[in-house]
């Protein structure tokens, strides 16, 4: 198979991964509001989620993160040079980082599963952030590659994040109204 076409491949398990992550979490978030209801709907609605969760992560999330590192590392295989770049290192990295949120999330359901509810619904919607935080960062490493200007990287970086700090913030305020 042709770099291009494992390049493409490895793409096309990253936006997968990604639809998966960033739903999984709006999921927790709504199974967790559902507890605030009245108990015939908590209960219709708990195990509606439970399904859906489980549905979203066996089918679509798990098998796309592991075909994003599966793609991911054949295309290491057929140019290891990439290994001798910092911008790859950083981008693995950001990958590992990716990888332990995948875990967490899976934690986090089985939790909800067994009706353990350790975490605000707020909580939950600035942790679906981490997730957009390292999309982006992976992105504009791998596009910039070598010519990124690190510190300008850093701050539109810690932007970002801050710009989507004060948008849930905005958000939550307007949920109040």
């Amino acid at each position: 198979m042709s770099y291009e076409t494992v390049k493409a491949l490895h793409i096309i398990f990253v936006v997968s991964w990604f639809a998966g992550l960033f739903y999984i979490v709006r999921l927790f978030i709504y199974h967790i509001e559902a507890q605030k209801r009245d108990e015939t709907a908590k209960e219709i609605l708990s195990e509606q989620f439970k399904i859906m969760e489980k549905r979203l992560w066996w089918i679509i999330t798990t098998p796309a993160m592991i075909l994003t590192v599966v793609f991911g590392t054949w295309m290491l295989i057929l140019v290891p040079e990439y290994l001798q770049m910092p911008w790859m290192h950083v981008k693995l990295g950001f990958v590992a980082l990716l990888l332990v949120y995948h875990f967490v999330c899976q934690s986090i359901m089985f939790n909800l599963a067994k009706g353990v509810f350790n975490w605000k619904s707020n909580s939950l919607r600035l942790f679906n952030e981490v997730a957009t935080l390292g999309l982006v960062a992976i992105v504009f490493i791998v596009v910039k590659k070598n010519s990124l200007d690190w510190i300008s990287g850093t701050i539109g970086f810690f932007a970002v994040a801050i710009g989507l700090m004060i948008l849930i913030k905005i958000y939550k305020r307007m949920r109040k109204y």
